[in-house]
């Protein structure tokens, strides 16, 4: 009987051990299937339309995007602009989407160097799709609001939205060519470049030429660490990576 009854807990155990594994493989099973970026972009966007639109939560979804970002040591503040703290939506565009373009970019890059787009003829025809898509809407545009005030808006029209773009092409998967994500991809980016560089031209109010001039020597730097001095250390290019982010921020110049 003693034996017996000292063995029943590690049974009971067992058994309770085996159950929460089985509901943790299962979880990160369904996850690893069906949580891609695009499922989770969507059903963000979903979750962002009902909070905007329900009475009481709306409110605290509007505040929320106001709260200040810090990152600070001392009296300096990483996440600043201009002075003043950044909001969380301002380090989402100026911040979390430099690092989604970045991402974009070595994606291109490789493709530039190796792949689809390693030639000259094959490259050309994203970027003049993406001219076209940016000189087109921006015609509309004016066609439309010619004699009014809205006319300052026609860089709105321009870019290309590159976050469900490339959503939409991971919830379709392998039913969609590699040649064509690649193509729609590089238009998208482009895109948003021209967008972003028009934005840059036209709308900013002040532009820092002192933060430009150092965000260049940061630059020159990275240049000569890995084209000179070969340094693998990514800790290298994150430190300098990260101060030529805060000083194009803070000169005027959008970052992504």
């Amino acid at each position: 009987m003693a034996t017996h009854h000292s063995s029943t807990p590690n049974v009971h155990n067992a058994g309770k051990e085996t159950f929460a594994d089985n509901v943790f493989f299962s979880a990160r099973r369904a996850l690893s299937h069906h949580a891609s970026g695009g499922n989770v972009l969507m059903l963000a966007t979903l979750l962002a339309l009902l909070a905007a639109n329900i009475p009481g939560i709306s409110t605290f979804y509007s505040e929320f995007w106001g709260q200040e970002m810090r990152l600070q040591i001392g009296d300096f503040n990483l996440f600043s602009h201009a002075g003043h703290p950044m909001t969380v939506l301002q380090f989402i565009n100026d911040a979390l989407m430099a690092i989604f373009f970045f991402n974009i970019g070595l994606e291109i890059k490789r493709e530039i160097l190796v792949g689809e787009l390693s030639s000259f003829r094959k490259a050309l025809l994203p970027i003049l799709g993406a001219i076209g898509g940016m000189i087109i809407p921006v015609s509309i545009f004016f066609i439309m609001s010619q004699g009014t005030t809205y006319t300052d808006g026609a860089a709105i029209p321009m870019a290309t939205d590159i976050a469900f773009s490339l959503g939409i092409i991971a919830l379709l998967g392998s039913r969609v060519p590699s040649s064509l994500k690649i193509f729609l991809t590089t238009l998208a980016v482009v895109d948003d470049i021209g967008g972003i560089i028009v934005i840059a031209t036209f709308y900013s109010g002040h532009i820092d030429m002192a933060f430009i001039g150092y965000a260049a020597i940061g630059l020159l730097v990275l240049l000569a660490g890995g084209a000179v001095l070969k340094i693998q250390t990514k800790m290298f290019y994150f430190i300098i990576g990260g101060v030529v982010w805060f000083l194009v921020l803070n000169s005027g110049i959008h970052p992504t």
